[in-house]
This record gives C-alpha cells, sequence and structure tokens, in this order.
C-alpha cells in the first residue's frame, strides 16, 4: 500500500482508504459481523485511514465494535458533524458539541483524528464560519481532535469557506464524486488546495454506484444523461471481461496530488479485491479508451445543497 501525507496535517495516510457509509447499510441491507469483517480485513491489508459519520445511519456504532481491539495507532480515524441520521442537518456550536461525543462514545474513543463539517453546502456557510469552524478549533487545542476538515458535493463551497477563515483553520477537504473515470472537475481546484496546505480526501470513484455493473440506488441525484452514459462504460467492460471498479479505483488512486480516495464496502470480499486493484499497475491504455466513452458526460455533474451553495450545471 502506498502511503501520502495529507496536506500538512502530519498524518500520511493509505492511498485507498475505508469509507464507512456502507456499514450503515446506505447502500444496501448489511450484516453487522460481515461489515466488521470488512473493517478487519482493510486494516489487515494496509488501509489506515478510516472515515465515517453520525449521518450514516448504525455506520459509528458498528465501526466502533469492529475498532474495540484494534490497537488505536494502526489507523486515524475521521468522522463528522452537521449532518445526523434521522435528524438531519444542524451545524449549531450545541449540536456539533453534543454530536462530537456522541461520536466518540460510539467509536470507543476520546479523541478523533479528523473531525469534518459534514455536506456544508446545507448550510448557511457564515454559520461554519463563524460558529462551527471556531467550536471545532476549540476541541483541537484541547486536545480532543487532531485537524479540521469540511466535506461536501459542490466545489465551490471550498473555496468559499477557506478563503474566509485564518489560514491553517481548514487543513482538509473531502470532495466526492468530482475525482472519476467520468468526472475529473477537481482537479483544477488542486494547486489552490495545495498552496494552501489544504489535505484532498476523494471519495466515491465510481460516482456512488454509477461505474458499477449494480448500477446507481433509486435516491441517486444523477441525471439520466448521467446514468446511461456511465452505464455505456460499465456495459463495455462487461463485454470484454474487465470490471469497470478497477478501473475507477486505479483512475483514482492514480493521481499524486490527491492523499487518498475511500471506497465503501461492507462485504470482505470486495475490500480485499479493490485493495488488490490499488495496488496493481493499471492499464492506461484501457482507462483511456474508457473515458473517451464516457467524453459525451465528461464533467457533467449534479448539485444540491442550498441555492447559494451549488455548483453551476454542466449538461
Amino acid at each position: 500500500m502506498q502511503y501520502r501525507p495529507l496536506g500538512r496535517t502530519g498524518l500520511k495516510v493509505s492511498a485507498l482508504s475505508f469509507g464507512g457509509s456502507s456499514l450503515g447499510a446506505v447502500f444496501r441491507p448489511t450484516d453487522d459481523a460481515e461489515s466488521i469483517r470488512t473493517v478487519h480485513a482493510a486494516l489487515d491489508l494496509g488501509i489506515n485511514f478510516i472515515d465515517v459519520s453520525p449521518g450514516y445511519g448504525r455506520a459509528e456504532e458498528v465501526l466502533g465494535r469492529a475498532l474495540k481491539d484494534i490497537p488505536r495507532e494502526r489507523y486515524c480515524l475521521a468522522t463528522k458533524v452537521g449532518v445526523y441520521a434521522g435528524e438531519g442537518t444542524n451545524f449549531s456550536a450545541d449540536r456539533v458539541r453534543r454530536g462530537f461525543e456522541q461520536s466518540c462514545r460510539l467509536l470507543g474513543t476520546d479523541r478523533i483524528d479528523l473531525l469534518q463539517c459534514h455536506d456544508i453546502e446545507f448550510a448557511d456557510l457564515d454559520q461554519i464560519v463563524h460558529e462551527t469552524l471556531p467550536l471545532l478549533l476549540e476541541l483541537k487545542a484541547a486536545g480532543r481532535i487532531g485537524h479540521v476538515g469540511i466535506t461536501g458535493l459542490p466545489l465551490k463551497i471550498f473555496p468559499a469557506v477557506i478563503d474566509r477563515v485564518p489560514p491553517g483553520t481548514v487543513e482538509t477537504i473531502l470532495s466526492f464524486c468530482h475525482y472519476e473515470l467520468n468526472d475529473t472537475s477537481l482537479e483544477p481546484l488542486l494547486p489552490y488546495l495545495a498552496d494552501r496546505g489544504v489535505g484532498v480526501i476523494n471519495a466515491s470513484p465510481t460516482g456512488m454506484g454509477l461505474l458499477t455493473p449494480r448500477g446507481v440506488p433509486a435516491w441517486h441525484p444523477a441525471p439520466p444523461a448521467i446514468v446511461a452514459g456511465c452505464r455505456r462504460a460499465v456495459e463495455y467492460c462487461q463485454s470484454i471481461g474487465v470490471d469497470v471498479v478497477k478501473l475507477a479505483v486505479q483512475f483514482a488512486v492514480g493521481h499524486p496530488g490527491i492523499a487518498t480516495t475511500l471506497i465503501g464496502t461492507a462485504n470482505p470480499y470486495n475490500i480485499r479485491k479493490n485493495i488488490a486493484y490499488a495496488e496493481e499497475p493499471a492499464d492506461q491504455a484501457l482507462i483511456a479508451k474508457v473515458r473517451e466513452i464516457l467524453r459525451p458526460i465528461h464533467n457533467h455533474n449534479f448539485t444540491r445543497g442550498r441555492p447559494e451553495n451549488r455548483d453551476p450545471i454542466l449538461a
């Protein structure tokens, strides 16, 4: 497994990392015992960065059980604040503090390596800047968290916050669905982030199911044109006996400016397979062929959040 620095945090994280959303049955019904075996397999094969959230149903509880007997130095633990399953979005200082303590209890720890404001496109960014982030800095100063990050789908939200807070406040960003075979719109933002020492976490290299044989879940926000365009690439890979997920993982982890790419699964076989993909030399000619199939929808996107926080739509 390759390890890369996460911005200026001092953390070195595995190029492929574990996304805990699947542990909360976000994509399909899951078995807790199988989920726990998946986490153990990921750690045993070199993954050292795990990301989760109270917004992912029971994921923190299941992850806490999985990590119970694992030495703390074997992994970097990231969770989030602001989005809560069954409750929605609340970035107030009081709710964030209570949510943080609840996350610690469920995860079986008193310290989180990276605490992130979750999906800030649904928030008033003034509140993030003036209320939520200052609280996270208090927790950092108290030694309860190591580092501070922000996450979301629209790309415009990252500079919108980073440019309004003191340098070093935001140490990481987590972006999803914007560095994958069909969408590389995160790439132009990377020099800006590198200049500010902000570590980049990439998530959903398959576009939350777009680039998988199973296809997208019913709640997926992509319009039909993107779903159909990705389906053509999936079917081409099937026709030549190649797993499109393999190409998606290899493409994502191949960018040296991205510290780590999160992959979510609650299946031990799948995590082993994805780790093997990440460590195998990529067939660049085949990746180029698949990207050519996807060219008609390249960087066509979907967005969400408060109107002022949404990206322009390219379709």
